[in-house]
């Protein structure tokens, strides 16, 4: 079950909600047809439970908000980007086991 805690955000959506989140963002740029991105969908949504009120974890469908992965230079998806004050802070590609997403995303928390 989808965590009710993953932000989805769109071309429209995208910086107002950067800008204003409390704490560092975990985006993943995703699509549907995509396999690994099913694999790494679950971890988000226990990681998005974990970490709530100290960070924020969003996802993007790559398809539907192309502007956004043109922005960002995504060539390969999942990719996972965390923002921190507005800016990129880190960014891995592929399907990466929950504990090395937890961790990147740890390193960002205050």
């Amino acid at each position: 079950m989808a965590s009710p805690h993953i932000v989805h955000l769109t071309d429209d959506s995208f910086d107002e909600t950067i800008k204003h989140a409390q704490g560092p963002v975990l985006v993943d740029f995703w699509a549907a047809w995509c396999g690994p991105c099913k694999i790494i969908a679950p971890y988000l949504d226990q990681i998005a439970d974990e970490v709530e009120g100290k960070a924020t974890v969003a996802k993007v469908n790559v398809d539907e908000n192309g502007d956004l992965s043109t922005r960002f230079g995504i060539r390969s998806i999942p990719t996972l980007v965390i923002f921190k004050e507005g800016r990129v802070v880190a960014q891995q590609t592929g399907a990466l086991p929950k504990d090395q997403i937890r961790s990147l995303l740890q390193k960002h928390i205050a």
